[in-house]
């Protein structure tokens, strides 16, 4: 039985016991499970409970404002502020 599928998947197949890549590499659900569990450790290993909370982190992370340095002479900050009086 073959079965192929759609969307993000396109080219991929089902044959039997294998996802097929387009490539034709034949992954078994032992080989699938194994990269999934591999992916959650390194999720944990990361701080993240999830791939989705990764994605939305990132998503986060890129959304920050730039924060905006002025420098200035604090001699001419008091002049300014308080007057040649208080210095």
């Amino acid at each position: 039985m073959c079965q192929y599928l759609t969307g993000p998947f396109a080219g991929w197949s089902v044959r039997g016991n294998y996802l097929v890549s387009p490539d034709g590499d034949r992954m078994t659900p032992e080989r699938i499970a194994g990269l999934a569990w591999r992916d959650q450790m390194e999720l944990r290993v990361a701080g993240f409970a999830s791939r989705r909370k990764a994605e939305a982190g990132q998503r986060k992370a890129g959304q920050r404002q730039m924060v905006k340095v002025v420098v200035v002479d604090l001699g001419d900050f008091r002049d300014r502020h308080f007057g040649r009086s208080a210095g």
